[in-house]
């Protein structure tokens, strides 16, 4: 009958391992590189004693309750057994001993080291030793005859001897294996055995075929072979009564034969392919215990176990079955396993946890007792081999089991995955006495299930939400999960009892804070979890039912497939659930996301889930920010992007930041915000132990895109990744919730500064195709940055396509303020009941960047005026090219202007061009248009927030004449607007990014304020007060500023200024004059024109401003002055227009 094989354990770190049974067969001894010998009582023993004896052990041996080890430190030690005292020193070595092993009766310890010398000391005396010198190299492996004449050796120089123990003699050598310097480069270690019993044959493992040497004449009559075996073998071990001889091999194949009839009785393939380092027999029962190279501990049972049945008929039938599984070899080609294993069948059930899959199945797992045959099994096995007869009868009254020749043909096609079973998130197996059944964002649930207690413990990190809870756990509960109203518990049926959903609402205001809720009979609760007011759990009838948080029960709906996990947050219900056999490893997962508030509706209708290859999910919740997420066994971290029709993105990688191979990181929680992936790392394990309390680290997230080492994919990695990981700030607004506003702020501001850096980095490596690419992805004061920065590198064809971009954009949002605000509009003349979820401020939001509803009409105007100009912008904006990066600018040129533009009755205009008496540098750079990001990037309809207006109310009232902070117009601009004409002004006025502004050039300001419309009028006091006629000289300059820059087109704006002076001077007074009177023939023409179109005090002070700003060009330089103009009017005449 074929063999069971159990989850392999974690037992040690990476590295050379080696196992043994004690002389009763009651516990597992390993030993590993990480110093320690682990005692395990059983395989699901989750908590082996553990003694420390170096820092690496080698081998060990153990008889008569005397634990030998060979350490590191070039001894070997003895340790009582199973206290694990130490008792001394057995010998010394010059290097490490590679392996020791005891005699038959446990009175002698054989160990031979790397520095070629082996030794035969006896335990009770020390120093009673005898020394066998001969080899050339370091020793592998030693072997003691049962008879204790002989001892057989193995080196890395590529011998294999034999010695008398009497005269420390050679008795015999062949050179069989391959030459090395070092045991770690040798391709096999090289475990030899001995038959137990009569010794008649010495078992040595060479390549990929086992040689028994016969006793005294030392002849190789026999060589054990199959056709699994692929790569070298490694160990072999003889079972107790010396019938049955087993290998493990370097590519992790275990193979067992009859050594009588030299036929394979077991084969077994490693799940994942690790070299078999460690065998060993246990001394009464058909098992074989295996450790591999990485550290991990495996149990076989029932091993080659084939009892004769009584009848004919029944043993025809058993050998037809043995042939099915065990017989030619044929059957096994490398990899390849017979389709007649029915891995996914009974036993599947029973594994305590599940089994990571590799391709390579288990060939039969039964789990009747050894007399019985599953003749359904019989049936299932032959029906997938591709039989050609008819399914006569066979003896014994049996069908449809196939003729020898049928066998040749099988299945030989992708092997069925067996399916991941249910599980909790932040839970660890159920199968462990002291267990985490969750830990989340909220607390921690430990299940404490052995012999004096069976309670639950809940432990919440925010004391303030609930003290700590001791629960009694008599329905022996097996899930749990954890909320701010509630815990949850549920438990499986028992023969008595049905299903048990439990519920403790500690939130509740009554005093009756549990309820507790029967599934019906046969239906088992399999996975469930907590909302926002609600639970639910899905059941193995493949249902999820919902219940309020007070025990109401509510919907109920099927799923399409078993369920493999659940997490709740907030209104949101996400569920795992096999859609599918997955194949060649692979699990098929499909995920529903539901959201249960008031209005119900599904998002994710179960899609299939992206899991790594041959992986299987280990994790499923949500961020603290509500964004559904998931881990692989893989460690694969991904993300709901619902940026891009909610699909999944990968954003970290666990293993990149693991040590070892066999080492993990445990999630317990992700947070957007700051960007956090919470973990807990596991030496060696999947999942932590509970004691000592695990420590949370934090692990960054980081998209896996292309060239991260580079400048440009540094960024481009830091600009999507700040992209999808403030998507949760949208969706949360949109569903009603009060949003963080300087975290989005923050954000744009993150995202437009690598967006404008990498612009730069694309034009001083010419790739202008590239920057009007990441232009399109800029808002739209970044673009009028991005245009300067083209022109001021001389790129003037780039310059004119960013110009043409910035003018689509502007028609594209000009027609959807339109559109917009005639919904609302008509949204006014037939109000709608607000749904729920949805208020007032969420529609004042949308209406954040709308502008005055002429703005259509002033776009043409402008395009129009402004196109015949066009093609002197460029020389002209390079002039006035700042530092975009730059961060040297005093608060008071900031604010300055801000409060200049704030009407008022009491106080009157004060002229912004005006040249100040400490003229500064013209060239000094203005405040950088990325550090004001924040206040005035555009914005999507949805964005902003009401927390702004209840921290700052004054920005609402423009007549306030005090001067605006940095802060106070950021938070203006991101106001809810109540729609009345003042408002629409002043927010057009304070939409505007400082620098953009102050960076004009004259006629951009003059074409403006021209366009500009407003509904106040100007009183007469401020026109009197606020309106300087323009000078002779700044008409005289705005006609000959052309020329001067033709002759001289290196001046910056200050020393075209200066030549302009001098140049004036030299005319005559009589041209100076006509000069002063256009000046004042100019102001006039303006002042009727304002009358004309009815412009409010601003509007009128534009007009004067742009008449004479000529001379103050240089402080406009330096000064940010945002003017009235919607955004679209803004970019047009910044790209346009030019005198």
């Amino acid at each position: 009958m074929p063999s069971a094989r159990k989850p392999m354990r974690f037992g040690h770190t990476e590295g050379h391992t080696d196992v043994c049974f004690d002389d009763t067969g009651s516990f597992i001894v390993t030993c590993g590189s990480d110093g320690d010998v682990r005692i395990w009582e059983n395989l699901d023993d989750d908590d082996p004693k553990s003694i420390t004896v170096g820092e690496k052990a080698y081998s060990c041996a153990l008889k008569n309750g005397r634990l030998i080890t060979a350490v590191s430190n070039n001894t070997v030690q003895i340790h009582t057994f199973p206290e694990g005292a130490p008792d001394g020193i057995l010998t010394r070595f010059t290097t490490p001993a590679n392996h020791v092993t005891f005699n038959r009766d446990g009175t002698k310890v054989a160990a031979g080291s790397s520095d070629f010398m082996i030794k035969v000391v006896e335990v009770t005396d020390s120093s009673k030793q005898k020394t066998f010198r001969g080899h050339e190299a370091p020793v592998l492996s030693l072997a003691f005859d049962p008879k204790e004449v002989y001892l057989a050796s193995a080196s890395c120089d590529g011998s294999v001897r034999v010695w008398k123990t009497e005269d420390q003699t050679c008795t015999t050598s062949w050179q069989l294996l391959q030459k090395c310097n070092d045991v770690i480069n040798a391709k096999s270690i090289c475990r030899l055995g001995w038959q137990p019993g009569s010794g008649k044959f010495l078992a040595v493992p060479v390549d990929k075929v086992v040689k028994l040497y016969t006793r005294e004449n030392w002849d190789s009559q026999l060589e054990l072979c199959d056709a699994s075996i692929t790569q070298p073998l490694n160990v072999v071990a003889w079972s107790p009564r010396g019938q049955c001889l087993a290998a493990g091999s370097v590519d992790g194949n275990i193979v067992v034969w009859n050594v009588e009839t030299q036929e394979c009785i077991e084969r077994m393939k490693h799940e994942k392919s690790y070299s078999i380092c460690g065998l060993a027999w246990h001394p009464k029962y058909k098992q074989i215990a295996y450790t591999d190279t990485e550290g991990n501990l495996g149990l076989l049972e029932d091993v080659g176990v084939t009892d004769k049945p009584n009848d004919k008929g029944a043993s025809a039938v058993a050998k037809d079955y043995n042939d099915l599984f065990d017989g030619d070899d044929d059957y096994f080609d490398g990899d390849v396993e017979p389709q007649s294993s029915p891995r996914a069948g009974a036993h599947e059930d029973d594994d305590g946890d599940l089994v990571p899959t590799s391709g390579h199945l288990r060939r039969a797992i039964l789990d009747d007792d050894e007399n019985s045959l599953d003749i359904g099994l019989i049936k299932a096995s032959s029906s997938l081999l591709e039989k050609e007869d008819d399914g006569e009868d066979q003896a014994g009254g049996f069908s449809a089991l196939p003729p020898p020749s049928a066998q040749q043909h099988f299945y030989d096609g992708p092997m069925p995955t067996p399916r991941q079973k249910p599980f909790q998130s932040g839970s660890t197996p159920a199968h462990l006495m002291h267990r985490f059944m969750v830990w989340n964002s909220i607390g921690i649930v430990r299940c404490y299930n052995d012999e004096q207690d069976n309670a639950i413990d809940v432990e919440f990190h925010d004391t303030s939400v609930h003290h700590a809870t001791h629960l009694p756990n008599s329905l022996n509960h097996t899930m749990a999960d954890l909320s701010t109203e509630a815990i949850l518990l549920a438990c499986e049926s028992t023969e008595e009892l049905a299903s048990k959903l439990h519920c403790i609402h500690f939130s509740s205001w009554d005093a009756n804070k549990e309820w507790t809720v029967d599934m019906p009979k046969e239906e088992d609760i399999e996975a469930i979890c907590l909302g926002q007011g609600w639970a639910a759990c899905a059941t193995s009838a493949l249902l999820v039912r919902v219940f309020t948080v007070g025990g109401v029960q509510r919907e109920i709906f099927s799923l399409p497939g078993p369920v493999v996990s659940m997490a709740g947050h907030g209104e949101q219900l996400m569920i795992i659930y096999h859609r599918g056999t997955g194949f060649d490893g692979d699990q098929c997962l499909g995920v529903q996301l539901l959201e249960l508030g008031k209005k119900k509706k599904q998002i994710l209708h179960g899609e299939p889930l992206s899991l790594t290859r041959k992986s299987y999910l280990v994790w499923v919740g949500f961020s603290a920010e509500g964004t559904p997420g998931y881990v692989d066994s893989e460690g694969i971290v991904r993300m709901l992007n619902r940026g891009l029709g909610n699909t999944w993105i990968p954003v970290c990688d666990t293993r990149e930041h693991c040590k070892g191979k066999s080492d993990h990181y445990w999630v317990v929680g992700i947070h957007e915000n700051p960007q956090q992936l919470r973990c807990i790392p596991c030496k060696g394990s999947r999942f932590p132990p509970t004691l000592p309390r695990p420590a949370v680290a934090i692990l960054p997230f980081q998209l896996p895109y292309c060239q991260v080492t580079t400048e440009k994919g540094q960024m481009e990695e830091q600009y999507w990744r700040s992209v999808v990981f403030h998507n949760h700030l949208d969706y949360l607004s949109k569903n009603g919730y009060e949003c963080d506003e300087n975290a989005k702020n923050q954000a744009v501001k993150e995202q437009q500064e690598l967006l404008m850096k990498l612009f730069a980095l694309s034009c001083k490596l010419e790739r202008e195709f590239r920057c009007v690419e990441l232009a399109d992805l800029m808002a739209h004061n970044v673009v009028a940055l991005a245009i300067k920065y083209a022109s001021r590198s001389r790129r003037i064809a780039l310059a004119q396509r960013l110009s043409q971009l910035a003018v689509e954009r502007a028609n594209q949002l000009a027609a959807a303020q339109q559109d917009q605000e005639e919904e609302e509009e008509e949204e006014e003349a037939f109000p709608k009941p607000l749904s729920a979820g949805s208020s007032r401020s969420a529609m004042e939001w949308r209406r954040l960047p709308a502008r005055n509803a002429q703005q259509d009409q002033e776009m043409e105007d402008a395009e129009e005026s402004d196109a015949s100009e066009e093609a002197e912008e460029t020389p002209e904006v390079h002039k006035q090219r700042p530092n975009p990066f730059s961060k040297g600018v005093t608060s008071a040129e900031v604010t300055t202007p801000k409060s200049v533009l704030v009407p008022s009755s009491s106080q009157g205009r004060v002229n912004p061009f005006k040249v100040s008496s400490n003229k500064k540098d013209p060239v000094v750079p203005s405040a950088n248009v990325l550090d004001t990001m924040s206040r005035h990037s555009k914005k999507t309809p949805l964005s902003g927030s009401r927390a702004v207006n209840k921290q700052s109310p004054p920005v609402i009232k423009p007549l306030i004449p005090k001067p605006k902070s940095k802060q106070a117009s950021a938070a203006s601009f991101f106001q809810p607007r109540t729609p009345n004409p003042g408002d629409k002004t002043v927010e057009g006025r304070e939409g505007k990014t400082v620098e953009e502004i102050g960076e004009k050039t004259v006629e951009e300001r003059e074409e403006k304020a021209r366009s500009e419309s407003h509904e106040v009028k100007s009183t007469a006091q401020e026109n009197t007060e606020n309106r300087r006629p323009k000078t002779g000289f700044q008409m005289w300059l705005e006609e000959n500023r052309a020329n001067i820059l033709t002759d001289n087109p290196d001046l910056n704006e200050a020393e075209v200024i200066k030549e302009g002076m001098s140049r004036f001077r030299m005319l005559t007074s009589e041209e100076r004059m006509v000069w002063t009177e256009k000046a004042k023939g100019g102001t006039v023409h303006d002042l009727a024109e304002d009358k004309k179109r009815k412009r409010p005090t601003a509007g009128g002070d534009e007009v004067e401003k742009s008449q004479e700003q000529k001379s103050e060009d240089t402080n406009a330089a330096k000064k940010p002055k945002p003017l009235d103009q919607p955004t679209n009017v803004r970019l047009s005449a910044f790209a346009f227009k030019q005198s």
